[in-house]
């Protein structure tokens, strides 16, 4: 058993440094619409407190965590993931929110499944590449596994539907099978079928394809398809070099819709401008190498392997969002990690990065 260390320092700051801007910029987002529709600016803060503190008491217990009774809980916490993604289209547990059924109500909170399905299928992928490193040379033995627990996980949150969350748990699949060691034209074959598979769900869907149409112009119906790319562009644009000051946004009294969640990188960009926007970004580069550095020295299969998802998920969901909203990307409803308010979605992000942490405490 490898001797356990502190856990890496670098990474951990990243992390508390995404967490302290996220908390202050959900304040200074947020505050217009907390007064107008709790009458407390200070309404979404307090949330948004609670949370994080939530998801600090969870990295640090993850951090603590026997990393192979993980392994153990994998395929039991990926049933209970998918029972959970089933029962949000059973009417009277579901809630419905603008028009996606990905919440599971519980009282006044709720519980986002597709959350928890990103960790659990983490989880059972490290377990399932680690178990025989040389089966995923094999597509029938190896790789079509894989791909059927892949595609069944997929097709339940595309019922929701949420294109984007589909797209980062591909993603991040894709990168494990990379690192796994599959073959280079079964990658090949899997990122040219993904790409027929996303086509053809946006072909099928008139409100995916109008996201299409409004990402290609966002001018042609600025008030209707194209309102959220451009608020977000008028929101980045005026920022400048160096913003126009902490609390100073001009797209927060209620121009820019989801300007708390979805889009926080738009106020970060009006208020802190490039260098604040740079700053961000350059964490999450920051996070990813050392993320990908405690994968490359992890003790053994199963942990490089876990390393591996935890660090794709965060970065990938993390440049789908701000691709998003700079306008890179056809808009799709994604978070930002750490920055963005929400509760399921952080603290189970928390406890991911708990667990890279754990992994960084026996790294080589």
């Amino acid at each position: 058993m490898p001797r356990r260390r502190r856990p890496d320092l670098v990474l951990l700051g990243a992390i508390l440094a995404l967490l302290a801007i996220g908390t202050v910029m959900v304040y200074s987002s947020s505050a217009v619409k907390g007064y107008v529709m709790y009458d407390d600016p200070y309404h979404f803060l307090k949330m948004e407190v609670i949370w994080v503190t939530i998801g600090l008491v969870a990295m640090i217990l993850a951090m603590r965590f026997d990393l192979q009774l993980l392994r153990r809980w994998a395929k039991p916490a990926l049933i209970m993931a998918i029972v959970l993604l089933i029962m949000v289209k059973i009417p009277g547990i579901g809630r419905r929110v603008n028009g996606a059924d990905r919440w599971i109500g519980l009282g006044p909170l709720s519980i986002q499944p597709s959350e928890v399905i990103k960790l659990t299928m983490v989880l059972v992928m490290a377990s399932i590449l680690s178990a025989d490193p040389h089966k995923i040379k094999s597509f029938r033995k190896g790789l079509l596994p894989v791909l059927g627990l892949l595609g069944l996980v997929a097709g339940l949150i595309m019922l929701q539907p949420d294109l984007g969350t589909t797209l980062a748990i591909a993603g991040t699949t894709f990168f494990m099978l990379i690192a796994a060691g599959a073959k280079a034209s079964h990658i090949v074959a899997l990122g040219g079928a993904g790409i027929a598979l996303v086509v053809a769900a946006i072909a099928t869907a008139p409100y995916r394809m109008n996201r299409i149409f409004a990402f290609l112009d966002p001018w042609a119906d600025p008030s209707g398809k194209g309102y959220q790319t451009i608020q977000a562009l008028l929101a980045l644009g005026p920022g400048g070099l160096f913003g126009l000051g902490l609390g100073q946004s001009k797209q927060k009294f209620l121009y820019l819709p989801e300007n708390h969640t979805d889009f926080i990188f738009a106020m970060i960009g009006e208020e802190l401008g490039f260098v604040g926007a740079t700053i961000v970004i350059l964490l999450f580069f920051l996070f990813a190498w050392r993320g990908f550095r405690v994968a490359m020295g992890a003790p053994d299969p199963f942990t490089g392997f876990l390393a591996v998802g935890l660090t794709s998920m965060v970065s990938i969901q993390a440049m789908i969002n701000m691709g998003v909203v700079s306008g890179v990307l056809p808009v799709t409803g994604i978070t930002l990690p750490f920055l963005s308010y929400g509760g399921t979605s952080l603290v189970f992000t928390m406890v991911g990065v708990g667990v890279l942490l754990n992994i960084s405490r026996e790294s080589r």
